[in-house]
């Protein structure tokens, strides 16, 4: 039997290859394996005999479908001779990416063809189902579908090939660091400055020997500029066998998400992974039964890039907040307990488990909105602000436009996603629920829920700090209600804005004011996603974005009549006040005929 085993990807991506590669050659022996993988990845698997042929081809070389017509493209892949079967290691992502291994499959005369089917997997006959990125590590996709081929998809270590190198005696423990994630994304990568501080720590108080690892674009250089211990630099100075070597002499292996991470798993090393944009659940250090920790920082839009059947923002956001808040004392607690043998602490979850706050969900267009009353939310934010714990929680005011916004923003889309309320903010929802026989109670609205929440905090002795809008009018709104309701506290407000380098000054702001309830009101998306990527280290019990509730409570922008909010018009009554708002207002009818023709997906 010939089989073609299709992996065009990076480092990282064969290696969590590498078991399901082992496992077909244990249940096949006598058939012949060809592998089709990238030039750089083959000195992984060159004589590990995994398998009996190996193939290259430059994954960008077909990444346009019209580049298989390229004459010497379509000799390459016409190449290939004739098969079996063929396997593809890969989620079909992107349909029109699908078309360069749908020509593979025709090229390869396969009859079997087997791959992960998202729907966009027509070519294929025997399949396994793709849930998406992260409902299984990449390893286990694998693994289920070599299965199909009689090999046994228990989990197992991956297999790299490995060079020796002859690293100088050092009477401790070493500690290899790899400043870097691959050219891939380098929004995975953690601060070089953060790595010395974690390699000094580590020299100082364990002893350890630290080896900087990587090739030249990473920040091996900066890492060792910033440390004031010496540290053995062997940047571009393996290759990647040698490289596996001088990892599997290890004690720990410290790094973010990267093929390099990946290798060190393979060969067995204990890993401390820095996870910030990337999806641990798919991508996480693959070493069944051997230590990995996984060290994040968990705010509400991380996993950002391959979550579900999307790749997300491959790049990350500007901000790069979530790997900003990873701390060195986070990886030097986890690093010293791998070198101590002691329980690693708790405070580096694996994953992150997104709860919805209350029990009764309607999904409009992939999105949640929360069948919730203003009695029901005004008691469960007394809940939130009474408990003994200090986790914050968010509040997203969804209406059609989030719902339109999302459609092409995965990053917002994951956010209301993962909000712990998401308040039916729009007539629209209400229309929709209706049609898709989920009625909603009623309209809860930030606009009015703002000086709601104000009443009730006065009471309740709730403290409110008041962000965002145009210079003076958070003040504007806070002194209306402070002569409305005197025994409110309104303990700050602010205008500030949303941009990356304020974000810092903000918070620590708002946690010095003891603030229990924060408004941000930077317009969505951008005040969403604010509270989103700051949520973990805002010392409030829950935030929201407001929109343009100051201008309302302020005075300076009229609401609609009560005729019109009642009529669900009070968008006609904005555009007749803000023309320019038109585009915006395109979104309506938008959302009306996504809702006919998808409903609730």
């Amino acid at each position: 039997m010939r089989i073609l085993l299709v992996q065009l990807a990076d480092i990282g991506d064969l290696v969590v290859t590498t078991p399901a590669l082992h496992a077909l050659r244990l249940a096949l022996p006598e058939a012949h394996l060809t592998l089709l993988t990238t030039p750089h990845s083959v000195p992984l698997v060159q004589g590990a005999g995994l398998v009996d042929e190996i193939v290259t081809l430059d994954q960008t070389a077909l990444d346009r479908a019209t580049a298989f017509f390229r004459p010497a493209n379509m000799r390459r892949v016409l190449g290939l001779g004739r098969y079996d079967v063929v396997v593809f290691f890969h989620h079909f992502t992107l349909r029109a990416g699908t078309l360069k291994y749908a020509l593979i499959a025709l090229a390869s005369g396969a009859r079997r063809r087997i791959g992960l089917d998202n729907g966009n997997g027509w070519f294929l006959n025997e399949r396994v189902p793709d849930a998406g990125f992260g409902a299984q590590h990449q390893a286990r996709y694998w693994l289920d579908l070599v299965a199909l081929l009689d090999a046994d998809n228990h989990p197992r270590q991956a297999m790299v090939a490995r060079d020796a190198y002859d690293l100088p005696a050092w009477n401790g423990p070493r500690v290899v660091i790899h400043a870097g994630s691959g050219a891939y994304s380098t929004a995975r990568r953690w601060d070089a400055a953060s790595f010395a501080v974690a390699a000094d720590v580590l020299h100082q108080q364990q002893g350890a020997q630290i080896i900087l690892v990587g090739g030249s674009q990473d920040d091996s250089q900066q890492v060792q500029a910033t440390m004031q211990a010496e540290a053995l630099d062997l940047t571009g100075a393996t290759t990647l066998p040698q490289l596996a070597d001088v990892i599997a002499q290890a004690d720990v292996f410290i790094g973010a998400e990267s093929g390099v991470m990946h290798l060190a798993a393979a060969v067995g090393t204990p890993v401390v992974a820095i996870f910030g944009p990337g999806n641990p659940d798919a991508w996480g250090p693959w070493n069944p039964g051997g230590q990995t920790v996984i060290v994040r920082s968990l705010p509400v839009c991380s996993p950002c890039s391959y979550v579900g059947h999307g790749m997300g923002l491959r790049h990350g956001c500007a901000a790069r907040t979530c790997m900003r808040m990873v701390t060195p004392e986070q990886v030097v607690q986890a690093t010293q307990a791998m070198l101590t043998g002691e329980p690693v602490g708790a405070t580096m979850p694996e994953s992150a488990a997104h709860t919805p706050a209350f029990p009764r969900r309607v999904t409009i267009l992939g999105m949640p909105v929360d069948a919730i009353t203003y009695p029901e939310w005004l008691d469960m934010i007394k809940q939130w602000v009474s408990a003994p714990d200090a986790t914050a929680h968010q509040v997203c005011t969804t209406n059609p436009e989030f719902m339109m916004i999302a459609q092409q923003d995965p990053n917002f889309r994951h956010i209301l996603q993962r909000a712990d309320l998401c308040v039916p903010d729009g007539a629209g929802l209400l229309w929709a629920a209706n049609y898709l026989g989920s009625p909603l109670p009623q309209r809860v609205t930030g606009s009015d829920g703002v000086p709601i929440i104000a009443e009730r905090a006065a009471s309740e002795g709730w403290r409110l700090f008041f962000l965002g809008a145009a210079p003076g009018v958070a003040d504007q709104a806070a002194a209306v209600l402070r002569e409305k309701y005197p025994a409110l506290q309104i303990v700050g407000t602010y205008s500030g804005s949303p941009a990356p380098p304020e974000e810092d000054a903000l918070v620590a702001m708002v946690n010095a004011s003891d603030a229990d309830i924060l408004f941000v009101a930077y317009g969505a998306p951008a005040q969403d996603k604010w509270i989103a990527r700051n949520l973990p280290r805002l010392q409030v019990r829950m935030a929201m974005g407001v929109g343009g509730a100051f201008d309302f409570i302020a005075g300076v922008l009229p609401r609609a009549p009560q005729w019109m909010q009642r009529l669900g018009l009070e968008w006609l009554f904005r555009l007749y006040l803000q023309p320019w708002r038109i585009c915006r207002m395109l979104r309506l009818p938008r959302f009306v005929l996504a809702v006919l023709r998808r409903g609730r997906g």
